[in-house]
């Protein structure tokens, strides 16, 4: 065995830190949102939404409205990392991916996909037979990790739609048929 000379050691451990210097040990844990937890949705949905976000007052209706199916990243410091939301309709059992975002520290890590994953499951245990979802054209990481969830694009046009949220602000529109409702 040999030993690494003091130098290249440091060197390695400075390039460890830079990239990470604190990592957090703790994945954050994947719950049922709270009403508690509505000003630190606001700011999490602000944080990655920016100039779309949801206002305070709508995210509270939503909560109100699709509570069971609003789940969050909690990172056990009173700070959310992300969190994924359903609409859902009783009667045509289809449902829409209101939101989905994980904050930019965090990505890359799985967690989309965890809280896709979560919340897919309880739609389909609630009957839901299908689900739709908008993304922007050219978030690819999003449509990727939709594509390979299977969702695929609404024809005609590949579920392009101009102006769907106003001027210049297109998206495409997925579609996920889930089986096995009840």
């Amino acid at each position: 065995m040999t030993a690494e000379p003091l130098e290249r050691s440091l060197d390695r451990h400075e390039q460890l830190t830079a990239q990470a210097p604190f990592p957090d040990p703790r994945p954050p844990v994947l719950r049922t949102a709270r009403q508690s937890d509505l000003p630190e949705l606001q700011r999490l949905d602000e944080e990655v939404f920016q100039e779309v976000a949801y206002p305070g007052f709508l995210l509270r209706q939503l909560f109100d409205m699709y509570a069971e199916h609003f789940l969050v990243l909690d990172d056990g410091t009173g700070r959310l990392r992300g969190y994924v939301l359903a609409g859902t309709t009783a009667l045509d059992r289809d449902s829409w991916i209101l939101g989905l975002c994980v904050t930019h520290d965090r990505r890359r890590n799985g967690l989309g996909r965890e809280l896709m994953v979560e919340v897919l499951d309880r739609l389909r245990r609630s009957g839901i037979e299908q689900v739709r979802l908008t993304v922007e054209p050219a978030n690819r990481a999003a449509i990727l990790l939709y594509r390979s969830l299977g969702f695929r694009p609404e024809e005609p046009d590949e579920g392009l739609r101009r102006d769907y949220f106003g001027p210049g602000m297109d998206r495409r529109v997925m579609r996920l048929e889930l089986a096995g409702g009840r």
